[in-house]
């Protein structure tokens, strides 16, 4: 069986999520190329539905209580590669193939500063002409 597991064959029935008490569970995006971790937001149900539908990433913004599908406004998307539970199920990674910065900053990643606030990564757009 560990053979099986090397070589990626499917070995488990599909994986079922366990979803925090708000109905989330955070999910990593993570450039498929790189291995660059682009960002971290939350997932609903319905965000993973459609984002396994569509073959584009979608997410839950806590602060608009809503679905959002990235780049929706921008244009900076995420194309889904494949997608990843954790060994508990709660938490889930997006291997992506990134169009643009994946920040509402204008950073490639929103990993983009040390605790000190030094920027280690440039700006890839600039917001403000992206977010009117």
């Amino acid at each position: 069986m560990a053979d099986d597991a090397v070589n990626g064959n499917k070995i488990d029935a599909e994986i079922e999520i366990t979803f925090n008490s708000d109905g989330l569970v955070p999910a990593i995006a993570q450039d498929a190329d790189s291995g660059e971790v682009l960002m971290l937001a939350y997932v609903s149900p319905t965000a993973l539905k459609r984002t396994r539908e569509t073959g584009q990433a979608h997410y839950y913004s806590r602060s608009r209580e809503e679905l959002w599908k990235k780049g929706e406004t921008s244009g900076h998307t995420q194309r889904i590669c494949e997608i990843r539970a954790d060994c508990d199920a709660d938490t889930i990674l997006y291997l992506v193939e990134q169009t643009g910065g994946a920040c509402h900053t204008g950073h490639q990643s929103c990993f983009y500063r040390t605790l000190d606030g030094t920027e280690v990564i440039n700006r890839v757009f600039d917001p403000e002409s992206v977010y009117e």
